[in-house]
């Protein structure tokens, strides 16, 4: 395992996800879980093993994207790579 790797993930590209990265981005504009919920309609708990990458749930990950949220943070599954 290297040292990028993320130790709270499962497999797939969650595993290069940057948790804290996306925390600290969130941290920065005021936006919390609670409100990526609601803006995306999904549960909460999806929300949080999306940002710590044992899920990878596209809308949630689409939604940080296209907010501004760092690509090199999201470790995007392929198919969401632009």
């Amino acid at each position: 395992m290297t040292m990028s790797t993320n130790v709270l993930a499962g497999i797939g590209a969650g595993r290069d996800r940057k948790p804290f990265a996306i925390k600290e981005w969130m941290f920065a504009r005021g936006l919390t879980q609670g409100d990526i919920r609601d803006r995306v309609g999904i549960s909460q708990s999806v929300v949080s093993r999306t940002i710590f990458g044992s899920a990878n749930n596209r809308r949630v990950l689409a939604y940080l994207r296209d907010e501004g949220c760092p690509v090199h943070a999201l470790a995007l599954p392929k198919d969401m790579k632009v």
